[in-house]
């Protein structure tokens, strides 16, 4: 982007679920505009140093925590580490998620449970910890992960339709309180991204009808997303720098759609 790489120097950030797929990408784009990062994920560190390393050679502090944050506990000593690696964080990103794929009479309360607390719970106490520092410091910005189904229902994923639907009132919530203050509050709603979970479910796709990559998308993203591509995850991340930028800034309680189209069908 055009704001150079030093727009973001001094400001600090925690990206949930940020050990792959989208939550990484974001970190990325942050760190290019020199801010300090926290990932953090289920993986043990191993599986993230090298991605640390590349943060860490952009001239910004990366840090990696291994957090259940399904656990109050867990999500606590996340905001613990946090505040004692930099003192506050400027910069919120509420992107970690849990879903499962069943139909509502054989869902199970566990699995229900851990949704809600992984997806709406978690972001909720997150913002409830960093708000006041964000306060103090005059500047701040919380940008929740929710997705096309936040806004529309689909069989067999009523976790995930359940809670990023809430977390879009939630943001909404947030951003009615924060007016006023150089803080903002938005949510960015996906269609469906290039991310490891997605290629995993192609993959599989082309395995079971012996299709090419080209053809096992299409049919993946058949009824979806218009166009028949995924989108990168990189584009994604772009969007949330510029809700960090004086431009993304007058944006308070938005809902920005990255999903071609897909909600105007």
């Amino acid at each position: 982007m055009s704001q150079g790489s030093e727009m973001l120097k001094g400001k600090s950030a925690l990206v949930t679920g940020s050990s792959g797929g989208i939550g990484l990408a974001i970190a990325q784009e942050l760190a290019s505009a020199g801010c300090n990062v926290i990932l953090h994920g289920l993986e043990p560190l191993s599986q993230v140093s090298g991605e640390l390393a590349l943060l860490n050679a952009k001239g910004v502090q990366a840090v990696y925590h291994q957090k259940d944050i399904q656990n109050p506990d867990e999500v606590e000593q996340l905001v613990s580490l946090a505040l004692k690696q930099f003192g506050r964080i400027d910069i919120l990103v509420n992107n970690a998620v849990t879903r499962h794929f069943s139909p509502i009479e054989t869902f199970s309360t566990e699995r229900w449970d851990q949704a809600l607390a992984v997806n709406l719970s978690a972001p909720f106490h997150f913002v409830k910890a960093f708000l006041p520092g964000m306060r103090e410091g005059g500047w701040g910005r919380v940008i929740n992960m929710t997705s096309v189904y936040g806004s529309r229902g689909t069989p067999n994923r009523i976790d995930y339709v359940t809670t990023k639907s809430a977390l879009i009132g939630m943001t909404r919530a947030i951003a009615s309180e924060v007016v006023g203050q150089n803080i903002t509050c938005n949510a960015l709603c996906p269609g469906s991204v290039l991310t490891p979970n997605i290629e995993s479910r192609i993959r599989a796709l082309m395995q079971e009808k012996q299709l090419d990559w080209d053809h096992a998308t299409k049919e993946f993203l058949q009824g979806k997303q218009p166009g028949g591509k995924l989108i990168p995850a990189k584009h994604l991340a772009e969007l949330a720098l510029f809700l960090c930028t004086p431009a993304g800034g007058q944006m308070n309680g938005a809902i920005l759609p990255m999903e071609n189209g897909w909600l105007a069908l």
